[in-house]
């Protein structure tokens, strides 16, 4: 069976907005999947102000905010549709949304983007709200990619994500771990900004800094890393924990990056060995805008080479655009009925079938 499904992605970076519109392939229990066009939408001034200060609203205006975003995000899955003359191919939305307010401890979590809003403007079935059950059930509400990692890419022992923040899914014989390892893209963007930037190209201001040894030190030693998984990160983590510790140490931006970047592969470096792999030549496969910061997949692939691990950056529509295409297929799997969330990644009392369905065309 074929489901034509386009999937949205805003990560916690705020680059813009992914799109895939993917046809997605299921004989059995074995899925296949292709991505027939893909498209980052940057965010404008004014809407990256307004999704950076969602979370100082009042109760009235966040909810404003809420289905003004939904809006947006139907209008740009409309010009997609446009773009790429999908008029009548699309059977489905699936629609992350924007994480805010991430507190599992209180079962709660919180993403931008009100999927009755997306499917009144777009007249496609949407799903939405993909985290709130898992969250609901006691568990983290993330990482939730695992499922689609598990069903798309099953012939990698580790996934690693480098977005705003780092996640990595661990494949040990048939069970699946995942977790939040640190901040990312979103630390190393910000301090790439000191230097009038948007972000550090292929890591090159990263590679003439020099690694601070007491800033590392200071890094590491956060309390987050002694937590054992399941464990997931709010934005504020990188924003309002990370990023104030970096910027006292009053380094340069090389530096700084330098020191982020040395950070990272640790961080990475030390959750894989965790990971306690029995596998031989374990294949660890990056995806995220910072599969593209080459002097940091450098760092990373030399630090695992001594514990055999082979590094696998895909091509550029997977590297780019896997989240927003495990997205389309976790609204497959809601509108199957079947499971999206894997309790063992989550720590959620069981596996759980997440999202809410708008049904957005006339009956």
């Amino acid at each position: 069976m074929m489901y034509r499904v386009i999937g949205l992605m805003s990560g916690s970076s705020l680059d813009g907005l992914d799109i895939v519109f993917t046809e997605l392939h299921v004989n059995g229990n074995k899925w296949s999947f292709e991505i027939i066009a893909a498209d980052t939408y940057p965010y404008d001034a004014a809407w990256t102000q307004k999704l950076q200060g969602a979370t100082a609203l009042s109760a009235l205006d966040y909810q404003l905010l809420h289905t003004a975003y939904g809006h947006y995000l139907g209008e740009q899955v409309n010009q997609f549709i446009e773009a790429h003359n999908l008029h009548y191919k699309v059977a489905l939305v699936a629609s992350h949304g924007h994480t805010t307010f991430h507190v599992p401890a209180q079962r709660m979590t919180a993403q931008l983007g009100d999927g009755a809003a997306i499917a009144a403007v777009t007249g496609l079935p949407v799903v939405s709200d993909l985290r709130a059950l898992d969250i609901a059930f006691g568990g983290q509400g993330a990482p939730i990619v695992p499922m689609g990692e598990k069903l798309l890419f099953p012939d990698y022992d580790l996934l690693l994500n480098l977005g705003g923040i780092a996640n990595l899914s661990v494949k040990a014989n048939s069970s699946y771990t995942a977790f939040d390892i640190c901040a990312a893209n979103r630390v190393l963007n910000m301090l790439a900004a000191k230097e009038g930037k948007a972000y550090d190209e292929g890591g090159a201001l990263a590679a003439t800094g020099v690694v601070n040894s007491n800033l590392l030190s200071q890094l590491n030693a956060l309390d987050y890393y002694t937590q054992p998984a399941p464990k997931s990160l709010a934005n504020s983590f990188g924003t309002d924990t990370v990023f104030p510790i970096v910027a006292s140490s009053g380094l340069s931006a090389p530096d700084a990056l330098r020191t982020y970047v040395a950070h990272i592969v640790h961080q990475i470096a030390t959750a894989v060995a965790n990971a306690q792999l029995q596998t031989p030549n374990p294949k660890l496969l990056i995806t995220g805008g910072g599969a593209f910061n080459s002097f940091l997949v450098q760092q990373l692939t030399e630090a695992l080479a001594p514990a055999g691990v082979e590094v696998v950056v895909p091509d550029a529509s997977v590297a780019n655009f896997k989240e927003a295409l495990i997205m389309a297929l976790l609204g497959v799997l809601r509108w199957r009925q079947e499971a999206t969330v894997l309790s063992s990644v989550t720590g959620a009392s069981r596996d759980s079938i997440g999202g809410a369905v708008w049904i957005g065309q006339e009956a």
